[in-house]
């Protein structure tokens, strides 16, 4: 018997819970309740994070959660529950699987067989935001080493345990040459382990062009947080709907389970929603939790289902479907199908489950780190950037660093740009050591005071380092 968390949600949340838990109990699932309130009502009665100390710590002592959808209010500040779950209990790992139902469910890609695994704690997810200036706010993305070794490894993991065959990688390092870079970088490093899976490595563009058009030529996808979100609603949309898809959160000690899709207010309470995004989770729960034999009983019934075309509102087409059905006559029909296998569709086995149990990252050696410069990002009013470089090299820099370049949203437009290239009010301003010197922190300070004292409105700075002697910061686009 395994004591699980489950959260019935907002929205459609508590009929496909409900469903979702009849059918793996009737299964045989050997699990113990502890249920919690989560999400819109906690929100709305000014609890910002949506959860409280006590659902907390249940959460944290059963260590396995299985989530119907919440409501974010929107507005007010709050922060997203699915995120925070995530980071708090150091779910690094995204895994969905998106599978093609041909020719029970409509697709125009009837061989699509493929799971994408995403980072999960950082990227742009960190959510780090201000607004620095009138025009421009800014959003840092945070790749780290450790991320990147923890997710790319898991995947490579992931696809030997379950016979897949390739892993491939999506960046967008021929932009993003530090943050996508390291990601990307660590692919190669962690790929050369593992001689009997191959690797490959796309543009993220192209990449999702391509899954969109042929994604059958992919078996496991691995990639940052923010690309694998997008991509994999996708994936499960072309797949055949994003309400058959389910998710697993799984990080070091701690897993979380939940349905793709959102909580859809519009149609709670009518009996019309469908729960196989949830029921997917709850299964990929029980093959966590060593409960193989009740998860393939559970599929193959849910595989029975659908190939006998008994279908909720949302797949059911006609001359595809045979029976429209609501949320709780679904479960019944899969909760009959039990002890059943699909005739056509693939039916599963999975005795070889067992959660995926990987070695702690360890941190590198420490690398030679020697600052090169600084950047200092200036609030100013004006547009022409000969200007504001007159106003920098006469009132700022001093007789060891000197201007060397002013960009404006990452476009250089000082020294030699062009007049046509639109500016706004948020300028980063570059500096470099006069040769044969080196900067230092206190050298950055008077730039700072210089700044303050002829009141040009610093707003933010970034020091310019190199590692073992290797750049480690971007150029300005075009120089």
């Amino acid at each position: 018997m395994t004591k699980i968390t489950v959260a019935k949600g907002d929205g459609i949340g508590p009929e496909i819970m409900n469903a979702t838990l009849d059918i793996i109990m009737a299964a045989g699932a050997r699990i113990d309740i502890e249920e919690i309130e989560v999400g819109e009502q906690l929100y709305l009665a000014g609890n910002t994070s949506g959860i409280s100390k006590e659902a907390w710590a249940t959460i944290r002592r059963n260590k396995i959660l299985l989530k119907a959808p919440i409501t974010t209010p929107q507005g007010g500040g709050y922060k997203s529950l699915n995120v925070s779950i995530r980071k708090f209990l150091g779910l690094y790992a995204n895994v969905r699987p998106c599978i093609s139902m041909h020719p029970f469910i409509a697709t125009k890609h009837p061989e699509m067989d493929l799971v994408i695994i995403r980072e999960n704690e950082e990227d742009l997810y960190a959510g780090i935001e201000h607004q620095q200036t009138d025009e421009v706010v800014q959003c840092l993305k945070l790749i780290s080493r450790a991320g990147c070794e923890k997710i790319v490894r898991y995947a490579f993991e992931y696809a030997r345990q379950y016979d897949r065959k390739k892993v491939t990688c999506f960046t967008k390092d021929n932009i993003m040459k530090q943050t996508d870079g390291l990601f990307h970088k660590v692919f190669d490093e962690i790929a050369a382990e593992y001689p009997d899976i191959q690797n490959e490595h796309w543009i993220v563009d192209i990449g999702a062009a391509k899954m969109a058009d042929t994604p059958e030529v992919f078996d496991v996808i691995v990639t940052p947080n923010l690309y694998g979100d997008v991509l994999s609603d996708i994936a499960a949309q072309i797949a055949g709907s994003v309400g058959l898809a389910g998710s697993a959160n799984v990080g070091g000690e701690y897993a979380m389970f939940e349905a793709i899709h959102g909580s859809a207010p519009a149609i709670a309470g009518q009996n019309i929603a469908n729960p196989s995004g949830l029921l997917q989770a709850a299964i990929m729960m029980l093959n966590h939790i060593g409960q193989t034999a009740v998860a393939e009983k559970t599929q193959n019934a849910w595989l029975k289902t659908i190939e006998d075309g008994i279908h909720t509102f949302d797949v059911y087409k006609e001359g595809k479907s045979r029976q429209k059905v609501g949320t709780r006559e679904f479960a019944e029909a899969v909760i009959s199908n039990l002890g059943k296998a699909p005739a056509t569709l693939k039916s599963v086995s999975y005795s070889k489950d067992t959660p995926l149990i990987l070695p702690a990252y360890k941190r590198k050696a420490p690398k030679t780190k020697e600052l090169m410069g600084v950047d200092v990002f200036v609030h100013w009013h004006g547009t022409n950037p000969d200007e504001l470089a007159e106003v920098i090299r006469k009132k700022v820099e001093t007789n060891v660093v000197r201007l060397n370049m002013i960009t404006n949203r990452g476009i250089k437009v000082w020294p030699e740009g062009f007049e046509e290239t639109y500016c706004t009010d948020h300028w980063r301003c570059r500096f470099k050591p006069v040769e044969g010197h080196t900067i230092t922190k206190q050298d950055i300070i008077s730039l700072l005071s210089n700044s303050e004292a002829n009141k040009v409105d610093t707003i933010k700075t970034e020091n310019l380092y190199a590692f073992d002697g290797k750049q480690a910061f971007s150029l300005g686009q075009g120089q």
